[in-house]
């Protein structure tokens, strides 16, 4: 297929593409630094929900044009047939929702609140907005903290470790629902497969995102930021989607089938990688100050997010190759289980906690992580696709 080739022809670029990532994430800090004024400028230009920021409208862009050539190369009859197997689609709502969150909670609890407590301080204390619709007099006693008043304003003060903590499960109930579709494609994996379980993980997210929230946190229940995740499903997926839907039917009409392959999907074949550096050498731009100023913070709490990732991505890929998947499916259900919708766990850190608040460093550091991790789990799935049957039809999944 043309399709194929044109992936083929990346090759050569993507072995480097680990290189290419490390030194946009180098020339994002240095632009934050040169340029402050220039990268706060980009980093205010945002769509908010109640005063949070919830879509960077530049980082929004970035992800359009990252996304966009993947979204025109599907044959959205295949969607429909990869909508009928049913087992990578389960396999990845067991994963995301019956394992991932937990395991997030017992693996950051034991780094923050065991192993690394002493480096960041027993005593170490946060302040924290308190949870929504609460009136405590000062001085009271709410879980692990205390209510305190601070200018005239109402907070509670809770051990430093169990903000970051929150943080760290925000990020284990927000599977990823756009930045997947990436991955899956650097991985080979199917498209349409893909886009199946991104449709569905959000529709589950939208249910499961404020109850498994809440409970976990430990604040009843959590409320669910609708607004926050409909804008960021609405932006980050379903803009690119459509868009390359309606262009898709549009091309073929006027230039023909042949056109698209041959020409069309050639010109975009470079797209999606140069919008992904683009997109580090923003994001690094935004958030180099914080990880110049907290170096040693953004490592503790880096360890426990890089061991919940590889091992959210050990079960699922272990798990589809003893349920005899393809690799075509195996890959993408690993991989969306393994990332983090880190845009809406930033913003519900900061409308549940305040912006300042260790939660909201923590989602953070997600963002930090993110990238070069899964770029070493794209290759991996690349290195061990002999684990897996020989590709067949969808239909036949």
């Amino acid at each position: 297929m043309v399709e194929d080739t044109s992936r083929r022809k990346m090759h050569g670029f993507e072995r480097l593409l680990t290189l290419w990532v490390f030194l946009c994430m180098g020339m994002g800090i240095l632009l934050g630094r040169v340029a402050p004024g220039f990268a706060r400028a980009l980093d205010r230009i945002t769509l908010d929900v109640d005063g949070a920021p919830v879509v960077s409208i530049p980082i929004a862009v970035c992800l359009f044009f990252m996304m966009y050539p993947i979204m025109v190369k599907i044959d959205f009859a295949e969607v429909v047939a990869a909508g009928k197997s049913t087992r990578p689609v389960l396999l990845t709502l067991f994963v995301n929702w019956c394992v991932k969150p937990f395991t997030m909670l017992g693996i950051s609890s034991f780094f923050l609140g065991t192993l690394f407590l002493h480096f960041i301080g027993p005593e170490a204390t946060d302040l924290v907005k308190l949870p929504f619709g609460l009136d405590l007099l000062e001085g009271a006693q709410y879980g692990a903290g205390v209510v305190v008043v601070q200018d005239g304003v109402k907070l509670l003060e809770i051990p430093l470790w169990r903000s970051y903590l929150a943080g760290c499960i925000l990020l284990g109930v927000a599977p990823c629902t756009a930045m997947v579709l990436v991955w899956g494609y650097l991985a080979r994996g199917s498209d349409a497969h893909t886009l199946v379980m991104v449709a569905i993980n959000s529709l589950t997210m939208l249910v499961l995102y404020g109850v498994l929230g809440g409970f976990l946190l430990g604040v009843g229940r959590l409320p669910v930021p609708w607004q926050a995740l409909l804008l960021s499903i609405g932006v980050y997926v379903a803009l690119p989607l459509v868009a390359g839907f309606v262009s898709r039917k549009w091309i073929i009409a006027v230039k023909g089938e042949q056109w698209f392959k041959e020409r069309f999907l050639h010109l975009l074949t470079p797209l999606t990688v140069g919008a992904l550096l683009l997109t580090l050498i923003l994001l690094f731009s935004f958030k180099g100050d914080v990880i110049l100023e907290n170096p040693l913070t953004i490592l503790w709490i880096a360890v426990p997010l890089v061991v919940q990732t590889l091992l959210i991505f050990g079960i699922a890929y272990g798990l589809a190759r003893v349920l005899g998947l393809r690799y075509a499916d195996a890959a993408p259900s690993a991989l969306i289980g393994a990332s983090n919708h880190f845009e809406v766990a930033i913003a519900t850190a900061a409308m549940l906690f305040g912006l300042s608040s260790g939660a909201a460093l923590a989602t953070v550091v997600g963002v930090l992580i993110e990238v070069p991790l899964m770029l070493a789990l794209v290759k991996f799935c690349m290195r061990t696709q002999g684990w897996f049957p020989e590709p067949r039809s969808i239909a036949e999944g």
